[in-house]
């Protein structure tokens, strides 16, 4: 279990939603860039999800804007043995949940959206705190001019 600095509270909300899901495998947070930013998925490649969850999302995303269907929301593939269900979790990020087949898929929706909700808000907050707090690197013409670093020798 693993997450990423600066995005504590979403491991823990991860961990939470495992919990109250007991038929979820795994469950991981992956940036639209396909980073891994936490995750709670014991035995899988999580970079590798990461990376899949993203290239999912470029093509769900191509297919809402080429049938005008508005933005993403979630994105459900049923396998043999379970499911993958990923949902939209504020401006930059997916989450991903691995769930078993036994599953009841409109509980898996539910907390799906509403873990996704909530862990886009820390997110987008997290980053807007980044923003505004970042110190603001000078541009070539603020800087002094070059000088030496050391002083004449007498």
């Amino acid at each position: 279990m693993e997450s990423e600095a600066g995005a504590p509270d979403v491991l823990a909300e991860l961990r939470r939603l495992r919990a109250r899901v007991p038929l979820l495998s795994g469950a991981l947070v992956a940036g639209t860039d396909g980073l891994v930013l936490a995750h709670d998925a014991p035995g899988v490649e999580t970079e590798g999800v990461a990376a899949l969850t993203a290239s999912a999302l470029g093509v769900a995303v191509r297919m809402t804007e080429a049938t005008g269907r508005g933005g993403f929301g979630e994105l459900l593939v049923r396998c043999e043995s379970g499911c993958i269900a990923s949902y939209a979790a504020g401006s930059s990020a997916v989450l991903t949940l691995l769930a078993e087949d036994r599953i009841d898929i409109d509980s898996l929706h539910f907390e799906g959206r509403r873990a996704g909700a909530l862990i886009g808000e820390l997110l987008d907050a997290a980053h807007r705190r980044a923003a505004c707090c970042a110190p603001s690197v000078p541009s070539p013409r603020q800087l002094p001019p070059h000088s030496d670093p050391l002083p004449p020798r007498p």
